[in-house]
């Protein structure tokens, strides 16, 4: 990778972004990881540093989709939920600062923004930057993913709090974990290659996974809740548990495994 690409910098509003929601994703998405980046260079540490850049990147977004969408509503997991988005049309759901803890440890480059948009619906458009590799996942170029390279599947997991009928899970169908950060850092896993499936259950909310799932769907991905059902946003409850983002051909051995075995 060009080593100029490992740090992003604020970047003017590109013209494109006045009507193309893909577009304007990307590019808040980076303008909040640029405000990250400076933040975690400032020499904060631990808590501190957590809540700066929740702070901070939450006041990018807002900001900028206050400006350059000002008819739309937010969700977001650092703001007050504003219940008048059940009779909208459209919703961003967004997640400042997924990852939060690995963001805190310096060098560590599993975490990321998350910025989705929400029509009548559906996810329609969506980015994920993972500022400390200098890359945004999008549907505003949708990643092509390649036959898998690896001989066993590899499921990413949670470094700290593996569910423990993924590792059941594993040996029923010869695969391998691979132990990462935040969420959308294990969705984007699998659109990279790292990983060819991401199954997990047991706490998650919309801004967690919305804008990670409209990637992985955009990149040709299988996307639902653990059983199989669809995953449904915007929501009164904006819990959502689990779910599986995987290669395709995956999907029917891991639904199967947790309809006869459940998560518990």
């Amino acid at each position: 990778m060009d080593r100029l690409r490992l740090v992003m910098t604020e970047t003017p509003f590109p013209a494109a972004a006045l009507d193309d929601d893909h577009v304007f994703a990307v590019w808040a998405a980076e303008q909040a990881g640029a405000r990250l980046l400076a933040v975690r260079g400032a020499g904060l540490e631990g808590r501190a540093l957590k809540d700066a850049g929740d702070a901070a990147a939450q006041e990018v977004l807002a900001g900028l989709l206050a400006a350059h969408r000002p008819g739309d509503h937010v969700l977001s997991e650092e703001a007050r939920d504003d219940r008048s988005r059940l009779q909208a049309s459209r919703v961003w759901i967004i997640d400042p600062l997924d990852g939060t803890r690995e963001y805190s440890e310096p060098p560590r480059d599993d975490w990321a923004v998350h910025v989705a948009l929400w029509v009548d619906g559906e996810l329609t458009a969506g980015a994920v930057a993972q500022p400390q590799l200098g890359e945004t996942f999008s549907t505003a170029s949708p990643s092509v993913v390649a036959p898998r390279t690896s001989e066993r599947p590899r499921i990413a997991v949670s470094r700290s709090r593996p569910p423990a009928f993924v590792a059941a899970l594993a040996a029923e169908i010869d695969a391998e974990l691979v132990p990462m950060g935040s969420a959308g850092v294990k969705v984007m896993s699998v659109v990279r290659d790292l990983a060819d499936a991401y199954v997990h259950a047991g706490g998650q909310y919309e801004w967690d996974n919305a804008a990670p799932v409209a990637v992985a769907r955009a990149a040709g991905l299988f996307c639902s809740r653990v059983d199989g059902s669809e995953l449904v946003y915007n929501k009164s409850d904006v819990s959502l548990p689990d779910l599986i983002v995987c290669r395709p051909e995956l999907a029917s051995s891991i639904i199967d495994f947790v309809k006869r075995h459940g998560t518990d």
